[in-house]
């Protein structure tokens, strides 16, 4: 198999996230649902193999590029979370209650913004589909730089969502958070007219994993782990940033992921220092993933032999 820099780079990341995850599932003694994560793992393989297939048997460069850089994309997602799952539980306090006076000080109090969303049922549901589109975005946007743009920024997408998942996996792993949902009440009235994707039910749920870790994992019932930085604002960031030049897709991204900032604070019950620390973590992810790229300066001569085979 061929496989062009950036994607080996990749590979290595995966594999070094499934050893180690493995190797801290057999020292914690954790269950894992082998069928689960099989059938996850064959969707991204065969995403994987068909590339390979456009690669070296009916050559098409943007068609292999994009159907590995899918591949690659829902491997590691799956390998992330195993990885990070295995991370519990945590070895810090959590620092919800500080970034709480940090959104305090910025004038914002997160039950206040809720019973205020929850004022307006409609626009809160349209906020839970907004939530729930993060991940449809990051497909649709694969499947536009691979086609309409190039491949080189193609990686730089997926460098950067990976670098900026690792990034905030390891600073949740030194400073522990599970959102504002985890540090609040609300009125039940609240809840029963706006239901929350990530409410105190959910932010209860994340502190008792926080405090007694996971025996048994799969990938049915995975749940967000990390509160600071926001991981939803480092994909609504990839989203808008990567297609500024498809206009046709920019526009309504752009208009999509403005209403985001409300669905992340609301539906995804985040404090808005979470916001925050997603920015600055796309920010120095996009770097990152830009300077990896350069110096394997040789994909554009891999595409380029490519082409004529």
């Amino acid at each position: 198999m061929l496989f062009l820099p950036a994607e080996r780079f990749i590979l290595t990341i995966i594999a070094t996230l499934l050893l180690f995850g493995g190797i801290l599932i057999v020292v914690k003694g954790v269950e894992i649902d082998f069928a689960g994560y099989a059938g996850l793992a064959s969707i991204g393989i065969s995403s994987l193999a068909l590339g390979q297939y456009y690669r070296l048997f009916r050559p098409d460069i943007r068609i292999s590029a994009t159907l590995t850089a899918a591949g690659l994309f829902l491997i590691f997602s799956m390998a992330g979370s195993i990885f990070n799952y295995m991370l519990l539980p945590i070895r810090f306090a959590p620092i919800d209650a500080y970034l709480s006076r940090i959104d305090a000080a910025f004038g914002f109090d997160w039950p206040t913004f809720v019973m205020w969303i929850a004022a307006y049922p409609l626009f809160g549901d349209l906020l839970r589909l907004v939530y729930f589109s993060s991940l449809p975005q990051l497909v649709l946007v694969i499947l536009v730089l691979g086609f309409f743009v190039d491949i080189a920024t193609l990686h730089r997408f997926l460098l950067t969502g990976i670098i900026g998942a690792l990034l905030s996996i390891l600073c949740w792993s030194f400073f522990p958070s599970f959102g504002a949902s985890s540090v609040y009440e609300l009125p039940q009235t609240v809840l029963q007219a706006m239901p929350i994707a990530v409410g105190p039910a959910y932010g209860a749920e994340l502190v008792r994993l926080g405090q007694e870790g996971i025996s048994y994992l799969t990938p049915r019932n995975v749940l967000g782990l990390i509160g600071f930085p926001s991981f939803h604002t480092v994909m609504a960031c990839m989203s808008v940033c990567f297609v500024t030049r498809i206009r046709f897709v920019f526009w309504p991204l752009a208009a999509v992921n403005l209403v985001m900032v409300p669905a992340i604070l609301v539906q995804g019950g985040h404090h808005l220092s979470d916001v925050f620390g997603g920015v600055a973590i796309f920010c120095i992810a996009y770097v990152l993933a830009g300077n990896v790229l350069r110096q394997k300066n040789t994909v554009a001569v891999e595409v380029a032999s490519l082409a004529v085979k």
